[in-house]
């Protein structure tokens, strides 16, 4: 019968490690659970399921984010969860509801728990680098550019994704186009959003319109855009995020408006609703799973292997659905 000396000696590692991964009672890097793994398979080990002894319990991270009824964070903590299973890891989960002033109480909380490191989705970095406790185990950005005192971070290029959604829009003939947004001041996701759609705007030497900021968390059902229709008469609205957009949809129609015929939407994030609905939606497509996977593998090969901090960013893609349609550039 192989025992755990036999399985250590195969994956060349100590028995420590072999007993943390075939527990799952500690961290371990995913190469080595694998090596582990596939000795025990090879030397027919097979072990009794036992629970953890009173008192004991397995490592957990802590994860924040602005809002766990968005489909976009809930993806990623689903993407965290997945990947931190693997090595034995649980994952406690807060929310900042996109508050500045939540942040910090979020992060004490999973502190309090004895999280061993951290996930966060902060409204700004460049604020919370200040206002966090000054003492934090490993920590990665998820969503947010990195900052010197947070360097390891997983993004993507929101900047560049505003340039390219607005460009679309304006290949489309549209020339005045409204941003509408969630407060730049929870979100910082947003504002490099807009920044991408005035970056097009001034290519193009076309008037800019400041972006209609409204709240993130009471709701887009009763988006009132009567106001902004008349004073900006906008052709296309962009969103800053695709439940934003669907509200927008929502608000035109009550105001006897039809998408696209008489306005064009598109927003960002390329949720599964959106290609529900009819038009499909027009959106910047994110990997919001992979970068949830991503940011965990980042965070435990800094806390385990000792790995420097780095800032990883991964694509995105626009996808073309019904809701933009092309006009004529006078109209």
């Amino acid at each position: 019968m192989s025992t755990l000396e036999d399985i250590a000696l195969r994956a060349g590692c100590s028995m420590a490690t072999v007993s943390r991964v075939l527990n799952r009672s500690g961290p371990v890097s995913e190469s080595m659970v694998r090596r582990v793994r596939k000795a025990a398979s090879d030397l027919g080990y097979h072990r009794l399921e036992r629970t953890l002894p009173p008192g004991r319990r397995r490592p957990v991270i802590g994860v924040l984010i602005p809002s766990i009824t968005n489909p976009v964070f809930a993806a990623s903590l689903s993407g965290i969860q997945s990947r931190m299973r693997v090595s034995g890891y649980g994952v406690l989960i807060a929310q900042s509801d996109y508050d500045p002033l939540r942040e910090a109480e979020a992060v004490d909380y999973l502190l309090a728990e004895k999280a061993t490191g951290l996930i966060l989705t902060v409204c700004d970095p460049r604020e919370s680098q200040s206002t966090l406790r000054a003492t934090l185990p490993p920590t990665v950005l998820l969503n947010n550019l990195p900052t010197p005192r947070f360097p390891a971070a997983v993004t993507t290029d929101n900047r560049l994704a505003g340039r390219e959604l607005a460009m679309h829009l304006l290949d489309k003939g549209h020339r005045r186009i409204l941003f509408v947004s969630g407060r730049f001041a929870g979100s910082d996701r947003a504002r490099l959003r807009y920044e991408g759609y005035l970056d097009a705007m001034n290519a193009a030497e076309l008037p800019i319109d400041e972006a209609l900021q409204v709240s993130f968390t009471t709701g887009y059902e009763q988006l009132d855009l009567a106001s902004a229709m008349s004073l900006h008469r906008p052709t296309a609205i962009i969103a800053s995020n695709d439940l934003l957009a669907l509200g927008v949809i929502s608000a035109l129609r009550r105001e006897g408006l039809s998408v696209p015929d008489d306005v064009s939407v598109a927003g960002f994030d390329g949720i599964a609703i959106g290609r529900l609905v009819h038009p499909s939606l027009t959106t910047i497509e994110m990997a919001d799973a992979s970068m949830g996977a991503t940011a965990a593998s980042l965070l435990l090969d800094i806390a385990e292997n000792s790995a420097a901090p780095r800032h990883l960013s991964l694509g995105y893609k626009l996808h073309v659905g019904g809701t933009v349609r092309q006009i004529h550039e006078a109209s």
